[in-house]
């Protein structure tokens, strides 16, 4: 098949990359930014179009790969009367980019993707919606090219999984970052907390997250909570974490607690 991609960021160089090892032809590349767009271009021995006027009608398949908000602003300003439309936002409806094509879809990739360190494997959850079969069985085949895994999910229910996808990859990274700068600040080796890290993300293969929670919030350990408070008193940003995930984690067991007896 052949594609075309209008951005430049992460995923439109894993998707470039991506497809044209398995054998389809990327016509161009479109990005405001003209060097990005050069560069990518050149990659995946592409056209590189000046504006987005330049972009070509006779592609199969034309990707939005731009960030969410910039999604519409977009799919505004081209029209596609044959080609299918396909955009990679998570949050993003399929709706917004409906004034431009017939055949919509969308492909989000659930992963951290970078253009420098493009995953090898195909173990790569993909959501996916159409609005016609035609539209369906473009995005799957597109898809299928990089991920073993692709599953239909429509606006609403991809909305709430994107927001569970960034609480997961997202706020985790968040956190360990800021456990990397607690180490640093007291000369205390990061690495040294890997293999707890690892246990925690092997736990949860076999397990609800909930049946394993461990840790002073659960135990109800206000000696070492307020001691963990204490420590944290020249981050107060850091400390109002602690305290909200601490409360969190307590008022979940609540709950659990609360179905348990009513069953």
């Amino acid at each position: 098949m052949t594609f075309i991609i209008i951005g430049t960021g992460n995923i439109a160089w894993f998707l470039g990359k991506k497809l044209t090892a398995a054998g389809n032809k990327c016509i161009g590349v479109y990005s405001h930014n003209l060097k990005a767009a050069s560069e990518l271009s050149d990659i995946l021995l592409a056209a590189h179009f000046g504006t987005i006027s330049d972009v070509s009608k006779d592609a199969d398949v034309c990707f939005i790969a731009v960030s969410d908000t910039a999604i519409s602003i977009v799919a505004s300003q081209i029209s596609f009367t044959k080609t299918v439309l396909i955009h990679t936002g998570g949050a993003v409806e399929l709706k917004q980019i409906m004034c431009a094509a017939k055949d919509c879809a969308v492909l989000w990739p659930i992963y951290s993707i970078q253009k420098n360190n493009i995953p090898s494997h195909r173990n790569i959850p993909c959501g996916w919606e159409a609005t016609t079969p035609k539209a369906e069985k473009y995005v799957l085949a597109m898809g299928h090219t990089f991920s073993d895994n692709l599953f239909e999910a429509k606006g609403e229910q991809r909305k709430w999984l994107h927001l569970a996808a960034v609480m997961n990859n997202n706020f985790i990274n968040h956190l360990l970052t800021i456990s990397e700068e607690i180490c640093l600040e007291n000369n205390i080796q990061f690495s040294v907390l890997y293999p707890i890290l690892e246990q925690t993300f092997e736990n949860i293969k076999n397990h609800s997250p909930k049946t394993v929670q461990t840790g002073p919030a659960i135990r109800r350990d206000y000696t070492t909570i307020n001691e963990h408070l204490a420590l944290l008193q020249k981050h107060p940003k850091w400390q109002n974490i602690y305290q909200t995930i601490t409360e969190s984690i307590q008022n979940n067991e609540e709950v659990s607690t609360d179905e348990t007896k009513d069953s």
